[in-house]
């Protein structure tokens, strides 16, 4: 698995845009072969944090060079973004916890 964290501050005057776009390449990222899971949080301070998960290193590559992707992530630079740092983690280690008591969670784990 690769995780991506991307942590960014956006124009407030852009931001109705911003987030139209960025659920457009939310819906091609999910189309794509490797995709795991997307999320996203905002922190009172304005910074915006996602998280992304892929299979692997090749399907974020192709992520990475699909064409709209790269065409919206130049007008980002020039339009949306104060400033943004990419994290990218191959093969994470991972640790986990889930209360046996609590049986839904626990469905998920293997």
């Amino acid at each position: 698995m690769v995780v991506v964290i991307f942590r960014s501050r956006i124009k407030e005057a852009c931001s109705d845009e911003y987030y139209a776009k960025a659920a457009e390449m939310g819906r091609i990222a999910e189309s794509m072969p490797g995709f795991i899971s997307y999320k996203a949080y905002s922190a009172q301070d304005g910074e915006r944090v996602s998280i992304h998960e892929w299979d692997t290193a090749e399907h974020l590559r192709a992520w990475r060079d699909h064409p709209r992707h790269s065409e919206v992530q130049a007008y980002g630079r020039e339009h949306f973004y104060r400033d943004y740092t990419s994290y990218v983690c191959d093969n994470p280690r991972e640790s986990r916890f889930v209360d046996p008591t609590e049986k839904e969670s626990t469905e998920d784990v293997k």
